[in-house]
């Protein structure tokens, strides 16, 4: 009896160490739901984590299938067990190796809705068939909402501008597939405009595509319509169209002008009277003295 209990526990053991990767331990996280653009595609954000040691990608197979209908496959290597409506539409574009199990639709059909579960195996070294440890994690999968309408762009910050002046305007839209992103474009791309691309992650799965038009206006951009254009994966097309408005600067030279050229006629004019005044003055003592000298000359004469 003893020995038994010692042979029980040796391959317990052994069970350890050779199979560091087995349990219930296996974990994913995947999004709960995600919107999809009808026509365009989606991303499936998903990472996995096991106990025990680094696992290379050749011993992992990583499996999509519908929760209730584990042989309803979305995604699997071999692509004669896929279900035919999504036969050439789906990949995995993380490494599993990396813990990375996230799935990528194209194409997105109104019938994709799922949920979408995932299932990983391990593999045999030698002939790479499945061994009898599969793990599925039918407690967390994806639903996608499927949406038809065009996604509607924001630009902003909407402000009147200023001749010579830098003005900044932006064009973001978010979106849920970030391995094909929206591209931006501007009505307006002269070449001394610049314009930033910038592409960030907002939430689960829910990315934002954002392009930055910096230019400098000028009076004739005053009430010029500038159209930002978001094309999808897929090829559907949402625009937005602003009017820029700029400020006028208001030219006062046919007043400051005349008004000038009328001063200076006055000082002019002015200054040519004092001249003439004290010319005037000067002539009337000068005639005065003279006859103040004749006067005095008669006046000796007679005496």
């Amino acid at each position: 009896m003893e020995k038994d209990r010692k042979m029980i526990i040796f391959f317990l053991f052994l069970a350890g160490i050779c199979s560091p990767v087995l349990g219930d331990e296996w974990t994913a996280d995947v999004v709960k739901s995600i919107d999809a653009l009808v026509g365009s595609c989606v991303v499936l954000p998903c990472t996995v984590s096991h106990p025990g040691t680094y696992l290379s990608t050749s011993r992992i197979r990583g499996i999509w299938h519908r929760k209730d209908k584990w042989n309803e496959i979305y995604y699997h290597e071999d692509n004669t067990k896929i279900l035919d409506s999504f036969k050439g539409r789906t990949k995995l574009l993380g490494n599993l190796g990396q813990n990375n199990c996230t799935l990528e639709i194209v194409e997105v059909k109104d019938h994709d809705n799922g949920p979408f579960c995932f299932r990983i195996e391990l593999v045999r070294k030698d002939n790479n068939q499945p061994t009898t440890e599969k793990f599925s994690f039918v407690e967390k999968c994806a639903d996608i909402k499927m949406i038809h309408d065009k996604p509607k762009l924001k630009l902003g910050p909407i402000k009147t501008a200023t001749p010579g002046k830098p003005y900044i305007l932006t064009c973001s839209v978010h979106h849920t597939c970030p391995s094909h992103r929206p591209q931006i474009k501007w009505s307006r791309e002269n070449k001394d405009d610049e314009i930033t691309e910038v592409h960030k992650l907002i939430h689960s799965g829910i990315w934002e595509a954002e392009s930055i038009l910096s230019f400098v206006p000028e009076e004739k951009d005053d009430e010029s319509e500038l159209i930002c254009t978001a094309t999808f994966n897929g090829g559907m097309k949402s625009e937005e169209k602003f009017t820029l408005n700029v400020k006028r600067i208001e030219n006062y030279n046919h007043i400051i002008i005349p008004a000038v050229a009328v001063t200076a006629t006055a000082v002019i004019f002015g200054l040519f009277c004092v001249l003439m005044v004290k010319k005037y003055k000067k002539r009337i003592q000068e005639l005065q003295s003279q006859d103040g000298r004749r006067c005095y000359r008669n006046e000796s004469g007679a005496l």
